[in-house]
């Protein structure tokens, strides 16, 4: 069961995300949930440093994709100034949100990617779909409310990641030639 919570890579950041390195793995789609892992929960204007990794993954021919369990509404609000595709009531864990993202943007398995700030929701959708995952570190400290409650159980979680796969650390990117095995 706790290799269902394993990320694939555990980077800082999403922006310290190589989209070269991504390349070189095939990677055509990044999917990306939302609050804390592609914007500030409570920012939906984002960053000029999230603008600028938009750009280099657009010039290296890989798509951006929002998979976020937010409500339409509230999804379209934050990413309709990024110009950013999204599909909202992923219902992560489960694959509802990753497979349509794939369906939509016919992409296999090993062309895409799952990247998110949270091991119950992001890590474990990623693992159900069978897809490669990067958990990155939250941006702010701290969370919306509804948030709150999966951070408390995290913690655990996380802690008997580490123990089983004493290895896990975030790191500045990912690197291809090393991942975490279940």
């Amino acid at each position: 069961m706790l290799a269902k919570f394993l990320p694939t890579w555990m980077v800082q950041a999403t922006y310290d995300i190589s989209p070269t390195k991504l390349k070189e793995l095939g990677i055509k789609v990044v999917l990306t949930d939302l609050d804390n892992t592609l914007i500030a929960w409570n920012n939906p204007y984002g960053t000029q440093e999230l603008r600028t990794w938009m750009a280099t993954l657009k010039a290296a021919g890989i798509a951006l994709v929002v998979v976020s369990n937010n409500s339409q509404t509230r999804v379209d609000r934050a990413v309709s100034k990024l110009e950013l595709p999204f599909v909202s009531r992923a219902l992560k864990p489960l694959t509802r949100g990753i497979k349509k993202a794939m369906h939509d943007y016919q992409v296999t398995k090993d062309e895409v990617v799952m990247v998110g700030d949270q091991l119950l929701t992001d890590i474990w959708a990623a693992n159900n779909s069978g897809i490669a995952s990067i958990l990155v570190k939250p941006i702010l400290p701290s969370d919306a409310w509804n948030t709150r409650i999966n951070r408390f159980f995290e913690k655990f979680v996380m802690t008997a990641l580490v123990k089983k796969y004493p290895k896990l650390t975030y790191r500045k990117d990912i690197n291809i030639n090393e991942r975490n095995t279940k």
